[in-house]
């Protein structure tokens, strides 16, 4: 396994990160993820821990509940080994305020996770989508309160745009709290939207990228081409998310079908080790359902991805350049006098120049 710290911090996580959305759901039409019950359950927190993993991620409205309540019973012991993550924001209740970022909410939400998931602290709590009625002030107070109490170690956030992250982290630094070690967002070479901002600002800002549904929802699992639909049962084949371009999709499903053949390695395994490779990636969180599925995944961890294999991968899903990007690029080697090509080093995610002459 490999491992990297979160974020500017001195916590130590694996590069792969178990997520439970998973845990306690049973499938239906209105709820197409889950499937996994007690046993399977410890079965893959087991083999996960077997691997390497010391760092799982799951939410308060996974299943209502259903997520943190399994994983509390399952850990036991193991609790004290795990980085353990969830998040809060969806609303889990009938009331005025049972969503969202205020501090009442937050309160409540953090004391019911902590009872579900039978522990005295998280080690990652996480706002789940950016609030557009709370005042980011009022959230962040409430998070340093919670950190300074005791009850939380970090503070990271979910689904932020670039901008929203840089303010609360302007906030944080104006009024002396504890700032956002971390932001989830969905990274894969399915769905690069992240490389257009996000990704830069986080780098810059030394926030930790956590990248959620790696496979876009099992589209890059290796069973889906040209030539095979996903199928009814799997998750992809009950709902279309997270959305993305599928033909542009089913472009890089050839070429990571290529690279998966010379390296003789699953195809899943190749769209990880891709992710691994982008500058500001922390950890890749990846959500399965029976135990042999983390065998791809641990199969990244090994796997080593040449110059030629990266090319590839880069072209056939890169997006398109969009402004302000494609013009802060353009002739960018005007700025970089010639015998100075260690310069390169100091650009940032979404910050290389697209100049041809620079290459």
């Amino acid at each position: 396994m490999q491992y990297t710290t979160l974020g500017h911090t001195g916590a130590i996580v694996s590069r792969l990160c178990l997520g439970t959305m998973t845990f306690g759901v049973e499938v239906s039409r209105t709820q197409p993820i889950g499937g996994v019950d007690r046993d399977a359950a410890d079965r893959i927190l087991g083999r996960a821990m077997d691997d390497g993993i010391n760092f799982i991620d799951t939410a308060d409205v996974y299943g209502s509940g259903a997520s943190e309540t399994l994983l509390g019973q399952v850990l036991g012991a193991r609790r004290e080994q795990i980085v353990l993550a969830t998040k809060f924001n969806g609303r889990m209740g009938p009331g005025a305020n049972d969503a969202g970022q205020s501090r009442l909410n937050l309160h409540r939400a953090l004391d019911a996770s902590l009872r579900r998931l039978r522990t005295d602290h998280i080690d990652l709590y996480q706002v789940h989508n950016f609030d557009p009625i709370t005042p980011v002030e009022e959230t962040l107070r409430a998070l340093d309160d919670v950190v300074r109490a005791g009850k939380v170690r970090y503070i990271g956030c979910s689904n932020y745009a670039a901008w929203q992250l840089v303010k609360a982290l302007g906030c944080s630094e104006r009024h002396g709290l504890n700032r956002f070690a971390t932001v989830q967002s969905f990274y894969s070479i399915a769905g690069r939207d992240v490389e257009r901002e996000l990704l830069a600002a986080a780098h810059s800002e030394k926030v930790g990228m956590l990248c959620w549904s790696p496979l876009a929802g099992g589209l890059l699992s290796g069973k889906v081409d040209r030539n095979s639909a996903p199928a009814a049962d799997t998750r992809r084949g009950r709902v279309s998310f997270p959305p993305v371009d599928e033909a542009k999709a089913l472009d890089a499903i050839d070429v990571l079908k290529a690279v998966a053949a010379k390296h003789e390695t699953p195809v899943p395994a190749v769209a990880l080790a891709w992710l691994l490779s982008r500058t500001g990636v922390t950890s890749v969180i990846c959500g399965i359902s029976k135990p042999d599925h983390l065998d791809s995944f641990r199969a990244a961890i090994d796997l080593r991805l040449d110059e030629d294999d990266l090319m590839q991968l880069d072209d056939v899903s890169r997006s398109q350049a969009s402004y302000p990007g494609w013009i802060q690029t353009y002739r960018a080697s005007n700025r970089i006098p010639k015998g100075y090509p260690d310069l390169r080093s100091s650009w940032g995610p979404g910050e290389r120049p697209v100049d041809p002459w620079i290459g």
